[in-house]
């Protein structure tokens, strides 16, 4: 059994920015340690008694049902009241508390993130989004007229027009490769990127987890296809960081941007951007920079004025991922997605399910199709008579509805889904 004070200790031990804030911000958290012992993961991810004490650590409006964390998360309270602190201080003369005590303490935020993905602090720029990260990316790679760069059409649509931009403005060629959803393997997914792939390919850019189906990438698969031909790859882990657990050796990937208020449960209008060592002098940053910086990280940070309190708060929410374990999380998070999905699917063979329920190929995005319904039909009558939130999806090659639990979400409100739709099955939506 964990005490309070070797419960704290090792949070400390793992970068967690513990001067910054009360120890009882912890507090739910250490009662959840408490109930769970030693028990493996899986035992604790049904243990409903564990998982309310993480709940009471958000604000969450509970008239409602949020099953579209994929978008954007709500943040545990104490890391949102670090966030108050800092900008009322900030407010307090901006010009002095902002820029010469907040802005400095933004290199224990880079520690943390570089110690949580397994990589050197001096290879991690925090920026705002994961769009951000990814359009530093697009934009900062030297490209000629005729290279070509390979994507799948289902990466995230920003990214996609951002490329395309690219195309319109300077005559690169852009790719788009489809797969089956869900894929029957991973090397099935690898084999579409190959058949691309030609003299004229210089980047690759995959989605670490796609935001559609829920789909895991093998993103060292094709790392380790692509680089003994030269091609850089681009990965765009947007729901990927703190979702299910990964360092960045075993991806060996020489680029990453993603959102940090999204699965890291961070303050809206957080990310990171990593890029290897050896590759920061040949990738441009998306706002000028001086010659002086040319190696330097920091030079993607360069965005001129902006709140540096959500930054900061960046400590605080990984402290409390760390508390609760990247394991326990994932198992979690694929225990509320599969007692929905197999629910539903044993309901009626009117249900496809379009991500994988087996083995590591998915966390907790899942997605859902009923036969001869309409998903936006079906989400906008979840909404409105049960308030449950979901995302409707209508992709040229399928569609469904997308369901997002975090771990905040009551067994409670995923089996409210589950009758929901149930009903709207046997009889009707009309």
């Amino acid at each position: 059994m964990t005490d309070r004070r070797t419960f704290v200790k090792s949070l400390a031990g793992a970068g967690a920015a513990l001067p910054m804030m009360r120890e009882n911000a912890f507090a739910q958290i250490f009662k959840a340690n408490a109930i769970a012992g030693d028990r493996a993961p899986q035992d604790v991810a049904e243990d409903e008694l564990y998982w309310a004490q993480i709940q009471r650590a958000f604000d969450a409006d509970r008239t409602m049902i949020n099953l579209n964390n994929g978008g954007v998360c709500p943040t545990p309270t104490h890391v949102l009241e670090q966030l108050f602190r800092d900008l009322r201080f900030t407010n307090e003369l901006p010009v002095e508390h902002m820029w010469r005590v907040l802005e400095p303490r933004m290199e224990s935020t880079r520690r943390d993130l570089a110690r949580e993905f397994g990589c050197d602090p001096e290879e991690m720029a925090v920026v705002r989004n994961a769009s951000e990260a990814n359009e530093i990316m697009i934009f900062g790679l030297d490209l000629k007229r005729g290279d070509e760069v390979v994507v799948t059409n289902q990466n995230y649509p920003r990214m996609i027009t951002s490329w395309q931009q690219r195309e319109r403005r300077e005559g690169i060629v852009l790719k788009q490769v489809s797969f089956k959803v869900p894929p029957p393997s991973d090397d099935y997914i690898v084999e579409q990127f190959r058949q691309a792939i030609t003299p004229r390919t210089k980047v690759i850019e995959v989605t670490h987890i796609t935001n559609l189906t829920g789909q895991i990438m093998p993103v060292r698969k094709l790392v380790d296809m692509a680089r003994p031909l030269g091609i850089e790859v681009f990965v765009d882990g947007a729901h990927a960081f703190s979702h299910f657990p990964f360092k960045r050796d075993e991806l060996d990937c020489d680029y990453y941007g993603t959102s940090l208020h999204k699965w890291t449960l961070a303050p809206i209008g957080t990310g990171f951007l990593y890029v290897r060592q050896a590759k920061i002098p040949q990738l441009w940053s998306l706002m000028g920079s001086g010659e002086g910086n040319r190696a330097n990280i920091r030079k993607y940070e360069e965005i001129g004025t902006h709140p540096q309190a959500n930054f900061n708060a960046v400590s605080a929410a990984l402290a409390f991922s760390r508390g609760i374990g990247a394991e326990r999380k994932i198992a979690r998070l694929r225990y509320l997605r599969n007692r929905w999905a197999n629910r539903l699917l044993a309901e009626s063979d009117r249900v496809q399910v379009l991500t994988p329920l087996t083995g590591e190929r998915s966390g907790a995005i899942c997605m859902f199709d009923v036969k001869g319904m309409d998903p936006g039909k079906l989400g906008g009558w979840l909404l409105d008579k049960y308030k449950i939130v979901t995302t409707p999806i209508v992709h040229p090659e399928f569609h469904g509805i997308r369901i997002t639990p975090n771990v905040y979400t009551s067994v409670d409100e995923i089996d409210t889904f589950g009758d929901a739709v149930t009903k709207a099955i046997k009889k009707g939506i009309a």
